[in-house]
Parts: structure tokens; C-alpha cells; sequence
């Protein structure tokens, strides 16, 4: 809760927030936000106001803020805005001070958070804690978006948290908004769902398949990704998915290049598209995972990767497959990479072979302007985009 009742109310994050303030002021790191309308609040007042810098730890966190509302611009406490150190002249009361004869309002009427709605700083609607466990339970994700019909399905198996991070934040910039993220790292996933992005406990999810499940985690993770497809087209979506190696800098990425094919696949990078038709809700069936295990069976190293899995068993099947010419489209990270190769805007996207080292792929994402996080982890910048 913002301001004085904040806190009164709430002390442990509030001292929480002191001591991440305390860490940042001493390192000299201000509270910026691009496109935030406390960024210009800081950069006029200063260090005379504090606003800005609860603000930012807010964002850093992916913590929600609590805002009364007792109508008519009533407040439980009022800032009167006299002549001082931050203001040159008198403003005037921020609010009117809620008193016993204006009060017509319940004060003890307190709904359970859950019950509550959220929103970003945008101003758009969050839907925290949606952890898929089950198929069932991805419906009510696919319904909240509303006339998307395709899903973006993203494996975080070998990624690391940064990474994920600045991924979201290319995400939000493209205003794509039909993704779930793939893992199997819990907690992690956990503190995502937390921050309203719907998330898929992959160890949890491959007990509907458990006859199928196996001591071998990459097994795991091709019946996970081939279980997931086979419910997005039960639903009746289409469903793109890729690795952690791969950045969407273009909405375009997710248009299929040809629409007469129900299926297009990569060779250098893990991204796999298929078309909700009837041919590919036939191809796709229960007895179609049993193929895709004994095809990873007979294969090895990064042929295993789920893209080369079922590209090889719907090859078998004489199944045609459209292959994405990735140079074509999206750029390399690799020693050939050139920062102003961006600047025409003609690429959908930016991938590296998966093994190497992230530091490396770290600074070339610095020198193209791809790394888009902060040293707190978060966005550098709030992107607000039109309503539909």
C-alpha cells in the first residue's frame, strides 16, 4: 500500500523496500523506468521525493501495489501541498480527508485478494498464479485470449533466469500475449506465475502421458512439448514452440510463410509450427507419442531435441514438413554478428546454437540493443499498447 497507511499497515515490505533502497543508493543506481511517468517526477524533484524509487522497487520485484478507493477523492490521509522544499508555491490538499459525517462506506469491508482484480502498470488486467498442471486446466488460459487461436508455447528446460527475463521483455514490446512458458524448474515458475505469466509444471503435466514417462529428462521434455500440441489442437489452436535460444523481434514470426502446409519445422534453431486442421489433429493422435519415443530412442546427442524428434517421425511418415530458411529471416548470434545488421528492421528474430557460452551471447545481445533488462532482472522500460 502506497503513502503513510503503507506503513502503518504493511511494515515488513516496507522494510524490505528500505533496505533494496539503501543497497541502490549506495551504489549510485537511480530509479529509472523508461516511459514512466515517475522517471520525470525523479529527474525534476530529485531525491526530494520517494515516489519514483518505491515505484521501481515495485517493478523490480513483480510485486502488485494496494490502492483505496473511497470515491470522490476522499483519502484516508492528505498530503496539503504547502510552499517548501517541493513546491515552489502552495498546491493545495491532494484529496479530501475522510471524516465521521462523509462516511458512507464499510471501512471493516475487506475482499480476499484473490477475489481482487490486478493490473500492470499499463493499466491492463493480470492474472496471477496460473500454474497448468493438467490439459484441463490449460482452458481457462486459452480462453482469457479471447480471439488469439494460436499458442506460443516456450521451453525454459536450459535457459537461465536473466535470459527469461529479458525474453519477457521482448514479449511485452511486441504486445504478444499468448505465450505459457514450459519448465521444470518450480520455484522459478512459481515466482513467474506470481507476476501474471501462465506457466506449465512440466513435471506435473507428464503424469497424464506417465506410461510413457521415463528416466530420461530429455524424453520427458519431447512428451511434454508433443502432449502439449496435441491439446492445443483438441482445443482447436494452432501452436508455435521454441527454445530459449530464439528472441521474436516481429509479430510476422508467428505467421506460418506458406498456409498451405500443417506443419514447419527449423534445422539450426528448436522452432516447430502446427496448424490446427483436421489432417494434423489426425497425424497428431495418442499413438503418435509412442512413434515419437521410439524415434528418440534411435537417436542421439541434439538430434534428441523435440523440433528433430518430430520432424524425423513425421518424415518416416511421409508427412511433408515446410522448412523455415532461418538466414532468410532472423540473424545469428554467432562471430560473424554485426550490431547494426538489426537497424533495417527486416529481421523476425535473433538465435544462437544452443551450448554456448552466455556470457558471450550476453554482450552481443548488449552491442545489438537486445538486452533489455536492468541489474535488478527487470524491464528497463514499461511498453503500453493500444487496447483491442
Amino acid at each position: 500500500m502506497v503513502g503513510t497507511w503503507g506503513q502503518l499497515l504493511f511494515p515488513k515490505p516496507w522494510k524490505e523496500f528500505r533496505l533494496w533502497y539503501d543497497e541502490h543508493k549506495t551504489k549510485n543506481i537511480k530509479p529509472i523506468i523508461e516511459h514512466m511517468v515517475t522517471t520525470g517526477w525523479y529527474k525534476k524533484m530529485g531525491e526530494r521525493i520517494w515516489t519514483p524509487w518505491f515505484i521501481k522497487f515495485i517493478h523490480a520485484r513483480g510485486y502488485f501495489n494496494i490502492y483505496t478507493n473511497l470515491l470522490h477523492e476522499r483519502a484516508l490521509s492528505v498530503s496539503h501541498r504547502d510552499t517548501g522544499v517541493n513546491y515552489g508555491k502552495t498546491a493545495g490538499p491532494d484529496s479530501h480527508l475522510i471524516d465521521k459525517s462523509s462516511l458512507d462506506i464499510d471501512l471493516w469491508e475487506m475482499q480476499l485478494l484473490k477475489n481482487l482484480k490486478w493490473y500492470d502498470f499499463c493499466f491492463r488486467e493480470v492474472l496471477p498464479n496460473r500454474v497448468v498442471k493438467s490439459s484441463q486446466e490449460l482452458k481457462p488460459v486459452f480462453n482469457s485470449w479471447k480471439n488469439q487461436k494460436t499458442v506460443v508455447l516456450v521451453s525454459l528446460y536450459r535457459t537461465t533466469q536473466t535470459f527469461t527475463r529479458n525474453l519477457i521483455c521482448h514479449l511485452e514490446r511486441l504486445n504478444l500475449q499468448n505465450y505459457i512458458f514450459i519448465g521444470d524448474n518450480l520455484e522459478f515458475l512459481l515466482d513467474l506465475a506470481r507476476r501474471g505469466h501462465p506457466v506449465i509444471d512440466a513435471g506435473q503435466f507428464i503424469n497424464e502421458i506417465k506410461q510413457y514417462k521415463s528416466e530420461d529428462e530429455q524424453m520427458n521434455e519431447v512428451l511434454v512439448k508433443a502432449h502439449l500440441i496435441r491439446t492445443c489442437l483438441q482445443y482447436g489452436y494452432s501452436s508455435w514452440v521454441f527454445d530459449e535460444n530464439v528472441i521474436p523481434l516481429s509479430h510476422s514470426i508467428l505467421q506460418p510463410p506458406e498456409i498451405a502446409y500443417d506443419f514447419f519445422a527449423s534445422k539450426q534453431v528448436e522452432l516447430f509450427y502446427v496448424k490446427d486442421s483436421p489432417t494434423s489433429r489426425e497425424i497428431w493422435s495418442r499413438d503418435f507419442l509412442y512413434r515419437l519415443v521410439k524415434t528418440a530412442g534411435s537417436l542421439t546427442g541434439t538430434d534428441r531435441r523435440f523440433t528433430q524428434v518430430a520432424l524425423k517421425a513425421l518424415n518416416s511418415e511421409g508427412t511433408q514438413v515446410k522448412m523455415i530458411d532461418e538466414l532468410s529471416s532472423s540473424l545469428k548470434l554467432d562471430q560473424n554478428f554485426i550490431s547494426g545488421s538489426l537497424s533495417d528492421g527486416s529481421k523476425k528474430m535473433v538465435f544462437w546454437s544452443a551450448g554456448i557460452d552466455v556470457d558471450s551471447i550476453h554482450r552481443k545481445l548488449e552491442e545489438g540493443d537486445l538486452w533489455l533488462i536492468d541489474g535488478d532482472s527487470s524491464c528497463k522500460a514499461v511498453v503500453c499498447h493500444k487496447s483491442l
